[in-house]
């Protein structure tokens, strides 16, 4: 019978290998942060099927960053469909209509979760930041992109100004280890690398004196009181948040 303890120690390490790999990536990552912070613009952040996980945990959420706009289409989550969800990531095109909605400029960033990083919708959504001159941050699986079929003319790993690569083998799964099958890792690994980021946003950002806008629990003392400021600045541009 597995043990609770083997399977921190397989995730520890996993988490603590992502860190080391993308060290530099992720203060590159920290970096466009500050800048999106010190130019008052916003950070989008973008996924599909289960990576919307992701973009969930920066949105909205105590501790986290109060300049989020999450991009979105309901087709998109597996709750509304699953099936429907595979399909619509696949549908070339959809991307372009969602940036037409509101898009990121060149003071914006975007963030792509996709651990696959080969479907049109994070592809084209990606390729269509860069074209307005935004930065693109891709939290991807350089393995997945290899062993995964092409279904754009380019893939993620391509079209990101910063890769940090999330180390997830085919497949996601990660138990057992001599041929996996369950305990998928990659929104684990998600939330840590953006745990990650966030943490150097607010060291860096608070060594040169900036404010850095965050997110207080609406649960404890003083929780709403004090996002009340940053509702008021940010719903306007971020209509989500209303």
């Amino acid at each position: 019978m597995v043990s609770a303890t083997e399977i921190w120690k397989s995730t520890a390490a996993k988490l603590e290998a992502a860190a080391e790999v993308n060290a530099a990536q992720l203060s590159a990552a920290a970096e466009l942060l500050l800048g999106v912070i010190r130019a008052d613009a916003l950070v989008f952040t973008a996924g599909a099927g289960h990576s919307l996980a992701a973009v969930a945990e920066t949105f909205y959420r105590a501790g986290g960053l109060a300049c989020v706009y999450p991009v979105y289409h309901p087709e998109l989550l597996p709750l509304h469909g699953a099936q429907q969800s595979t399909k619509t990531e696949r549908r070339s095109g959809l991307a372009e209509e969602v940036l037409a909605e509101r898009a990121p400029g060149p003071d914006d960033v975007l963030v792509v979760f996709s651990t696959s990083g080969v479907n049109p919708y994070p592809v084209e959504l990606a390729a269509g930041a860069r074209r307005r001159g935004a930065a693109v941050i891709a939290v991807t699986s350089r393995a997945c992109v290899a062993a995964a079929p092409r279904r754009a003319p380019s893939t993620l790993v391509d079209e990101g100004s910063v890769v940090l690569d999330s180390l997830v083998i085919p497949g996601d799964a990660s138990h057992p280890a001599d041929a996996p099958r369950t305990a998928p890792l990659s929104t684990v690994v998600n939330a840590f690398l953006w745990n990650r980021i966030l943490a150097e946003v607010l060291d860096r950002g608070t060594a040169e004196g900036l404010d850095v806008p965050l997110w207080r629990s609406s649960n404890v003392e003083g929780g709403d009181e004090a996002n009340a400021a940053l509702l008021a600045k940010y719903i306007p541009r971020v209509p989500a948040l209303r």
